[in-house]
Order: structure tokens, then C-alpha cells, then sequence
């Protein structure tokens, strides 16, 4: 067996690899037709005009999808090693699939709303993605400390602070979430009666360069830090096989022997009134 046929790890792996994809292959795309310059664009931008933006939504939305999977497995799996007195640990699990869950909506928002059709409307999917995203890794990493040593160890929980740190708390990761905001306030402020919104092409020396290179830095360091922690639950996920097991069954209450309202239709055989057959049954 494989190492990502192990439990369920092929989720965090394929969000981490399916959304890398995306801000990979839209930017080569807007690049390679001139639609972006090619030194650090926003992540919108390269999928802002057609045809990469419809590309980005499809791919993004995929990108969603994984992630709603892989945080509700994550609560999944701490419910199942949290004893019911660990109130606090039940109460953290629970914020943070809201928080897991309110980041993947986010990311939609993100994938349909293009930054130049409605702004506003970005700007809400991108606070929700990254902020309430960096609130999520908080969250899970909370939940690793109180889990150890009894569920993993400590190195785990040591991986997943630094990472949080790199998102949310130290001045490194200030400069990161911090500096999208801050620089894009001065680069709008600092060019009056310029839509900074549609302005996907940028000139080395003009008023606001410096802003925008500064913002858009930050933008991909936050973006990339946020999916990289999905990487910390590989070996979770891994051993989930053992951890618990779902099967789902069909039962069909038997009524008729046919399928027409007819009285050509007559029952003439005696009906098995309670038919139960596996639907999809296995580990996860």
C-alpha cells in the first residue's frame, strides 16, 4: 500500500497539491497572454480575465470542496479521541470546524466574485479565506497542545505553532497579514482617480509600485502559509483507519411488486417487507 492509500491523507495531499496547482497554473496562463505583469501579481489577478478566470473558479471551487472534507475528517477524528469530560477540547473542536468551514465558504467567494466585477464582495472571500483561516490554524493548533502527549506527541504540535506563528502572531507574519492591507490602503490612497481595481499592469517607478510590490508579496506568503499547514495532518489522517469507521446501509420498505398505479398491476407473490442491502460500506 501506498503511503497516501493509508487512512484518509490523500485529502490534506490533494488540497495542498490541487490548490498550489491552481495559483501555479493561472499565473503561467495570465503571464504567458499578457494579461499580468510577471513580477508578483495579485493572486486575483491572474484569474481575473478570461480564460484563466474561468479556469481559476473551477479549480478554486475544488479547492473549497477539499477543504470543507479535510476540516470535517480533522473534527471527525478529534471527537472520536476526546473523552466527553474534555469540554474544552469538544468546544475548540467545534470553533474550529465553523472556522475551517467559513474559510472553504470564503474561497467560493473568492473563485466567483472576480476581483473586477465585484470588489467588495473579493475583498469579503479574501478576509474570509485568510483571516478566518488563520484563525482555524490557531484554533488546531490549540487542540494539538491540549492532545499531547496522550494522542501524538510533542514535535507535531511544535510544527503546527510555527506555522501559526508564520500566519498569525509574530511580527514576521505581521508584515504578511498586516501589509496587505496597509499597502493597499496607501497605493489606493496614493493614486486618486485611478481604479486600482482593474489596474492589472504595473510600471517600475510609478506612484504606488512600491505598494503594490510590498502588498502582493505579502498576499502570496500569507496565501501559501495558510495551505501548508493542511501538510501537518498527513500522518493524522494516515491512521484514521484505525481510528474509527463509517458504513452507510439502504433499507427499502417494499410495498408493491411493480412500479405502476394500475389494477392490471396485482400483487401475487408474497412481498419481503424489509429489504436491507449494503450501500457503501468501509474504513475511512
Amino acid at each position: 500500500m501506498w503511503w497516501f492509500q493509508e487512512g484518509l491523507c490523500i485529502l490534506p495531499v490533494a488540497l495542498v497539491l490541487w490548490t498550489t496547482a491552481t495559483f501555479i497554473f493561472d499565473y503561467i496562463t495570465a503571464v504567458v497572454l499578457r494579461h499580468v505583469d510577471p513580477l508578483v501579481p495579485y493572486i486575483s489577478d491572474t484569474g481575473t480575465v478570461a480564460p484563466e478566470r474561468c479556469v481559476f473558479g473551477i479549480m478554486l471551487d475544488m479547492s473549497a470542496f477539499l477543504g470543507v472534507a479535510t476540516v470535517y475528517v480533522r473534527y471527525k477524528q478529534v471527537q472520536a479521541l476526546t473523552d466527553e469530560e474534555e469540554s474544552k477540547l469538544h468546544k475548540l473542536n467545534i470553533l474550529g470546524l465553523v472556522l475551517g468551514w467559513t474559510s472553504s465558504f470564503g474561497m467560493c467567494i473568492v473563485a466567483n466574485f472576480q476581483k473586477t466585477t465585484l470588489f467588495f464582495m473579493h475583498l469579503v472571500g479574501a478576509t474570509l479565506t485568510l483571516g478566518v483561516g488563520a484563525l482555524y490554524i490557531l484554533v488546531q493548533t490549540l487542540v494539538s497542545l491540549y492532545m499531547q502527549p496522550h494522542v501524538h506527541g510533542k514535535s507535531i504540535f511544535w510544527v503546527r505553532l510555527s506555522i501559526g506563528v508564520w500566519t498569525f502572531l509574530l511580527p514576521v507574519v505581521l508584515l504578511d497579514f498586516f501589509s496587505v492591507f496597509v499597502s493597499s490602503v496607501i497605493m489606493y490612497s496614493s493614486l486618486p482617480g485611478v481604479d486600482v481595481a482593474h489596474k492589472l499592469h504595473w510600471i517600475p517607478g510609478e506612484t504606488g509600485y512600491i505598494p503594490h510590490i510590498i502588498s502582493t508579496i505579502s498576499e502570496w506568503s500569507l496565501a501559501l502559509s495558510f495551505v501548508s499547514f493542511f501538510l501537518t495532518y498527513i500522518r493524522d489522517f494516515q491512521v484514521l483507519q484505525a481510528t474509527f469507521k463509517i458504513t452507510l446501509r439502504a433499507e427499502a420498505d417494499l410495498r408493491s411488486n411493480h412500479m405502476y398505479d394500475s389494477p392490471h398491476y396485482r400483487i401475487t407473490t408474497p412481498l419481503n417487507q424489509s429489504v436491507t442491502s449494503p450501500l457503501l460500506a468501509g474504513g475511512i
